[in-house]
């Protein structure tokens, strides 16, 4: 990525010079980024940067904080300066500073949020009632620091499970929760919707993770320098940087908030959510702000996608392989899927496929059926070399195949569909075929003939 946007870091002095600029006219916002005299005139010459504002954020960011790549240097700008508008958005995608191990800058991330974002509370244990009081009392932009302690409890009585749906709910503008409040336990509709970021060792629950942007944070390396961080020598830079997101949030709010930004092919449903925002603000900034925040926007959804699977998901795509290895058979018995799962070495699975050592056992019959009804896709009675047995026809995998994985590869072919009659059919046929351009109902049989 270019570093065209990123300027030298100014020094304090500059930023007393831009604050003694600023505030020779008292800030009120319009839509269109002008500063307007606190008795409603326009004073069209002074405009505030917004490309240039958020390069100033940037920079003081990357002084103390070494991110895998320049998206998502991009991400946290983007998103302190969108918490500062937060409330002229439908949605404010949650920030996910994840790593592995321990020392990876990520609450130095959220350490820098506390001085950039609006009314920030950054908390490590927070109880979700303290949470929803607050949130009641104003708006606040949330930082929650070592997350994997609170979700790596359980058991029914895990009160935490209220702060997941804090953070699920909280996502959408206009969001509510009710609880039941004082002696008469009256009900309470409580409003969530905030801007938060959250650090932790790992991944956050699912529900939380399709809501976020995820930075995956690493250990800095010895040649990797930085500016030493202390909160009172960097808190009035920080503070100043904040005073103009403020401002300029003010003014361009709602234009961005309005806005309908192009996102990039193929972003679309939860991610398209997730970034909407975050674009809208780096269109109205301008500059070189747009093509970065598409940038980032492109490869942190990868990155958000490449988290771990499930078990349903890991099956889908392991047969997938299978059937693939295998030349592309239009059934196989389940016998035989069973022995190629457990086996996975000789049929092109990856290592650490866990068919052979599934919770203590290797992946069975029942099991292996009870794993793929969820998908709607069950064993039929298939003929294969003259053996009548138990099976799996690749046509009703291609279903849950095209509906859960990518795409194996740009060729690939949807497979003939074996005519089957409704009578005999676990899966009945309807009239019209599951598969576009496939013929179906001729001599239909519920065995297929291999």
């Amino acid at each position: 990525m270019s570093a065209e946007p990123f300027s030298a870091p100014k020094s304090p002095e500059w930023y007393a010079q831009q604050r003694a600029f600023e505030q020779a006219v008292p800030l009120l916002g319009d839509a269109t980024g002008s500063l307007q005299h606190s008795n409603g005139e326009f004073a069209p010459s002074v405009q505030i940067d917004g490309a240039g504002l958020l390069t100033d954020v940037s920079d003081f960011i990357r002084r103390y904080c070494v991110f895998p790549d320049e998206h998502c240097l991009v991400a946290v700008t983007l998103w302190a300066a969108h918490a500062h508008m937060v409330t002229c958005f439908h949605t404010t995608p949650r920030l996910a500073v994840l790593s592995p191990e321990a020392s990876s800058g990520k609450t130095r991330v959220l350490e820098l949020l506390d001085l950039l974002a609006p009314e920030s509370l950054l908390t490590l244990n927070a109880s979700p009632a303290a949470i929803f009081r607050t949130l009641a009392k104003q708006q606040i932009t949330l930082l929650f620091d070592e997350v994997d302690a609170i979700w790596a409890k359980r058991g029914q009585d895990d009160s935490h499970e209220d702060l997941r749906a804090l953070l699920n709910a909280g996502y959408k503008r206009g969001a509510t929760i009710p609880r039941c409040v004082g002696p008469k336990h009256e009900v309470t509709n409580f409003q969530v919707y905030c801007a938060v970021a959250l650090a932790g060792i790992g991944d956050l629950p699912d529900t939380i993770m399709s809501r976020s942007i995820v930075l995956r944070m690493r250990r800095r390396a010895a040649d990797e320098k930085l500016e030493p961080f202390r909160i009172r020598t960097q808190e009035p830079v920080g503070h100043e940087l904040r005073r103009r997101l403020a401002a300029w949030g003010a003014a361009i709010g709602s234009q961005a908030g309005e806005a309908w930004p192009q996102l990039p092919d193929g972003i679309v449903d939860r991610p398209a959510e997730v970034w909407e925002p975050l674009i809208a603000v780096a269109d109205t900034a301008g500059g070189s702000w747009p093509a970065l925040a598409r940038a980032a926007c492109i490869e942190l959804c990868k990155v958000a996608s490449e988290r771990r699977a499930s078990l349903g998901v890991r099956l889908l795509s392991d047969l997938r392989i299978i059937f693939e290895k295998g030349g592309q058979p239009e059934a196989i018995h389940t016998e035989t899927m069973i022995e190629r799962l457990t086996n996975g070495d000789d049929y092109g699975l990856d290592a650490d496929a866990p068919w052979a050592d599934l919770h203590g056992k290797p992946l069975g019959k029942r099991g292996l059926a009870s794993l793929l009804s969820k998908y709607n896709v069950r064993p039929m009675k298939v003929t294969i070399g003259g053996r009548s047995l138990q099976g799996y026809r690749r046509e009703h995998l291609w279903d849950a195949w095209a509906r859960y994985l990518p795409p194996l590869s740009p060729t690939s072919e949807e497979p003939e569909l074996a005519e089957l009659t409704e009578s005999h059919s676990p899966n009945p046929i309807p009239a019209i075929p599951l598969i576009p351009g496939i013929r179906q109902g001729e001599g239909a049989s519920d065995e297929l003939e291999l």
